[in-house]
């Protein structure tokens, strides 16, 4: 556990429950909105939860070499979280555009002046 400065803990401890708020957040979003492509969007957000817990599970036990496998994990969550939340952001991209879409065309058009 000596690997990181107390300060750089508490920085680390902190992103990760600012992150698993934020997916309650954006959970609870879409249970508010019915817009299901939000609940993606928290599904979505977990690999990068999951590599950023390896980060500090493979500090907490100093870094040891029989945890490498750990850095790996941790680089794998990254490219997969960084595709999902693309992949997430463009549905809920797309659901906007719909909603519009379908806006447009039950709003009765404004007669011209």
């Amino acid at each position: 556990m000596h690997a990181l400065s107390i300060p750089t803990w508490i920085i680390h401890i902190s992103s990760i429950l600012e992150w698993i708020a934020a997916i309650w957040l954006v959970w609870t979003y879409g249970e508010l909105t019915g817009n299901r492509a939000w609940w993606g969007l928290s599904f979505a957000m977990l690999p990068a939860l999951i590599g950023a817990l390896c980060a500090v599970t493979w500090h907490f036990f100093d870094n040891p070499e029989s945890l490498d496998w750990l850095v790996t994990l941790q680089a794998s969550m990254t490219v997969i979280g960084n595709s999902t939340l693309c992949v997430a952001a463009w549905w809920i991209w797309r659901s906007a555009r719909k909603t519009e879409a379908s806006a447009r065309q039950t709003t009765p058009s404004q007669p011209e002046s």
